[in-house]
């Protein structure tokens, strides 16, 4: 725990008790400041009570005695509409933080130098926090993971100097950090997204650019236009950039050619290492999160030879083009975060002899936007409510066949894949639904999967590397 001492002898008031909500009124009291909290749910307050966190109605509370606000990030801030604490907190004048701050002000108050590198955008922030945090912990360096990624970050070790943080950051907990200035700070990219709770798509580019803004080096991708116009303005305010790319060749920053991550200075370029042979990482999403990774790691005082053997025993996160085994060439990839047509193009991209899994509780829009990957597909398996409706779309460009359940499917696709001599043929879960039809999330889904592949004859476990 990292005791928030920061604010000892003041009045704070601590509204969410969910997990984080939690952790972050434990921190408080165990800082020495006066808490007070509350939540919509009972249950949870319940849960704050069981722990001796001090509660009460916040309708009821005095907001003139009150110091901070320390809001959780599911909390809306802005939009729809503020939360009534919100209202009331700003009513009285009262600052409104999220439990990134106040690390942020634990680390400024007692370890400013400590490495500190904060990931966030739109798409691959978790994968980019996974792989740089192992990087620096098979490096040997003490390294601490979390916030938006799983584990609270007031539950993190407190800060020392030579400890490393690697902290991915939602759009939510920039909203919430308005002292926010890691060492590192990389923002991906920037497509359409939680516009329900910003308002506008300029106002979600501008609580992402906040992570950015402050930091001592900015690392942006830059294949989109919100993306590039911040890195622009970051580096006309003085701001240190490194920008990256995986469409387009820079003069200067950092790029993908193929596998290649190339280095360039004034248009003078060398590969400073490759993604050949590293199956955690395929595709040209998992490219863009390995130059943000290497980027990172190498500001952050890590060598070349520390980064290669990191990224080389990197396993992937769980559920997202996850590799849980091979029988003899066949591979089986675990990918049941895709929950939708969108999430699902990157593995299909990946690999070049499908046998599909694929259904679910239907989203909008169904698979027509995946058309231009049914050339890669030998032969779909569809499960669930979807599969009617999926077969339609396949119609005779994909041969096919409606399995029903899963443990059907990997039987079917695994017997099916078996056949093939050459190449690399994958069996890959990837859904495109929600599971809801037949699981109770994508990783109850993703853990059967990986159950039932396990259980065939013949399967051997796969590391990070193929």
């Amino acid at each position: 725990m990292i005791p928030a001492t920061t604010c000892k002898n003041k009045k704070i008031a601590v509204f969410g008790l969910g997990g984080s909500g939690l952790a972050t009124a434990q921190a408080l009291v165990a800082g020495g400041a006066d808490v007070v909290a509350w939540d919509d749910n009972p249950d949870n307050v319940a849960k704050a009570d069981a722990q001796a966190i001090p509660t009460r109605n916040m309708r009821e509370l005095d907001w003139a005695s009150v110091d901070a606000l320390v809001l959780s990030p599911g909390v809306p801030l802005t939009h729809p509409h503020p939360h009534w604490t919100v209202e009331l907190a700003q009513a009285a004048g009262v600052e409104i933080i999220g439990d990134i701050e106040l690390f942020t002000r634990e680390r400024n108050e007692h370890a400013p130098s400590a490495p500190f590198i904060a990931i966030t955008g739109t798409n691959g922030k978790s994968t980019t926090t996974a792989l740089i945090a192992h990087v620096v912990r098979s490096s040997g360096r003490d390294t601490q993971l979390g916030g938006n990624i799983g584990t609270a970050i007031m539950t993190l070790e407190a800060p020392a100097v030579h400890r490393h943080y690697v902290v991915e950051c939602s759009s939510y907990q920039i909203d919430l950090a308005p002292g926010l200035n890691p060492s590192v700070g990389i923002l991906l990219n920037l497509t359409p997204d939680h516009i329900d709770r910003h308002g506008t798509m300029e106002h979600y580019a501008a609580v992402k650019e906040r992570l950015v803004a402050k930091s001592g080096t900015a690392i942006i991708g830059v294949d989109d236009e919100y993306c590039r116009a911040i890195a622009d303005r970051l580096e006309k305010a003085g701001r240190k950039v490194i920008r990256i790319s995986v469409r387009e060749t820079l003069a200067n920053g950092l790029y993908a050619d193929g596998s290649k991550l190339m280095r360039a200075v004034d248009g003078k370029a060398e590969e400073l290492l490759s993604l050949e042979g590293i199956g955690s990482l395929r595709g040209r999403h998992n490219a863009q999160n390995a130059l943000a990774a290497l980027a990172a790691c190498l500001a952050s005082g890590l060598s070349r030879e520390e980064i290669a053997t990191g990224f080389a025993s990197f396993p992937g996160l769980a559920h997202r083009m996850e590799q849980v085994g091979r029988k003899g060439n066949v591979l089986f990839v675990n990918d049941s975060k895709a929950t939708n047509a969108e999430a699902s193009a990157p593995a299909l991209a990946s690999f070049e002899r499908i046998y599909w899994i694929a259904g679910g509780l239907p989203k909008a829009g169904g698979i027509e936007s995946l058309t231009s990957f049914f050339p890669r597909i030998a032969k779909a398996y569809l499960i669930g409510e979807a599969a009617p409706a999926f077969a339609v779309t396949l119609g005779e460009r994909v041969p096919y066949e409606i399995s029903g359940t899963l443990a059907a499917a990997v039987e079917h696709a695994s017997r099916d894949a078996s056949l093939e001599a050459d190449g690399e043929p994958v069996v890959l879960l990837s859904p495109a639904c929600a599971s809801f039809d037949q699981f109770r999330n994508f990783e109850v889904r993703g853990d059967a999967f990986r159950e039932l592949v396990s259980a065939l004859d013949g399967v051997q476990p796969v590391g990070g590397t193929k």
